[in-house]
């Protein structure tokens, strides 16, 4: 049985059994602090149709490795292994090297196990009864690949030569692959596109290539009915941006769903419309897709339509489709009359503004 029912099938169970909802809620840095709020307000909203939500602060970000030296406490890990699911805001990694200092959001997904990246980049049609010219999902490998951060720099005669290792296992190109599949099958197209470059990289994304192609194998009639495709990703992005139609669910090793994804992002307006969640075989983590913005932190007009939406595709993930939905809805319409938008988006609202318009639609 593919791993995606069997985390469904746990989580529907729950879903009749909780009387509470522990959601962990880790702001981390920059307008992190101001989005995560609106998506707790967001949940909040949906009332009873939620087990009683109970919210617990948590601590990671590169502003506290500043302030403690740390930028992931035990403490935080400990706090959300007792959580049904949590919401991260983002994280402001420097450019540059940091003694000490690794990505909270990185390290999180590995100890979590949470080795589904899923994206959602869907568009939304100026009538509601139209398709979105813009529908797909991108599943990213969310554990190895060039991310297990593995590097070493050394001198040479002829300077400096640094290098890094790219980690590909048959094990987690399996398991993301039969998540994709999953998804795939779920979705009124049931197509498939593997994202690789196992023309260059024969051993690393071939490897990818092959196990993923291989899922179907493994529970014979069962994705019988998911076409699969194939694209390199250089031409995947030439093709996202030329006829964005052509793709439903994309599965790729970390690196290219990271950089196709937020690519994909600019079809639908901006990063502040997209949502994701880190989902393992037991827990998810809702995430928008946007980064830590320094550049309009505290000044009020971060765009949080990103977070609810992560904070409903959370929800949805849990088993509460019906809650799910009024939130993304509630998005819909407030994108559709565009009267109420941050700069990003052209407007001028601040993020209470938006947030405001929306939970008046939920």
């Amino acid at each position: 049985m593919a791993l995606q029912q069997l985390f469904r099938r746990r989580l529907s169970h729950a879903a009749t059994t909780r009387r509470s909802l522990k959601i962990g809620l880790i702001p981390a840095d920059g307008i992190g602090h101001e989005v995560i709020p609106a998506a707790r307000a967001a949940i909040e909203a949906v009332g009873s149709d939620i087990p009683k939500p109970e919210f617990v602060d948590l601590l990671a970000g590169y502003e506290l490795f500043t302030r403690t030296g740390t930028a992931l406490p035990d403490e935080t890990v400990d706090a959300l292994r007792e959580c049904d699911c949590a919401l991260f805001g983002s994280v402001s990694s420097p450019s540059r090297r940091i003694t000490g200092y690794s990505s909270p959001i990185v390290a999180l997904r590995k100890k979590l196990d949470l080795y589904a990246n899923i994206r959602p980049v869907v568009s939304v049609a100026a009538n509601p009864e139209e398709k979105p010219s813009v529908d797909l999902i991108v599943v990213r490998e969310n554990t190895e690949c060039l991310y297990v951060k593995q590097e070493e720099i050394k001198s040479t005669e002829n300077g400096r030569e640094a290098r890094a290792i790219r980690l590909i296992t048959e094990r987690a190109s399996g398991r993301i692959g039969r998540m994709a599949f999953e998804l795939a099958r779920a979705r009124p197209r049931k197509h498939l596109t593997i994202i690789h470059k196992s023309n260059v990289l024969s051993v690393t994304d071939g490897l990818f290539r092959e196990t993923v192609r291989a899922v179907p194998k493994q529970e014979p009639g069962r994705y019988d009915d998911v076409f699969i495709a194939e694209q390199l990703v250089d031409s995947a992005v030439y093709r996202l941006f030329r006829e964005p139609q052509i793709y439903d669910v994309m599965v790729a090793p970390n690196l290219y769903g990271d950089i196709i994804s937020d690519a994909a992002a600019a079809l639908v307006g901006s990063l502040g419309l997209v949502p994701s969640i880190n989902a393992g075989d037991s827990f998810v983590m809702g995430e928008p897709v946007h980064g830590s913005a320094p550049d309009i932190a505290g000044e009020h007009i971060a765009n949080p339509l990103a977070s609810i939406r992560s904070a409903a595709l959370m929800l949805r993930h849990l088993g509460y489709a019906a809650p799910a939905d009024r939130l993304d809805k509630a998005v819909d319409e407030v994108i559709r009359e565009g009267q109420v938008l941050t700069p990003d988006l052209g407007g001028k609202a601040k993020t209470e503004d938006v947030l405001n318009a929306v939970l008046k639609k939920v």
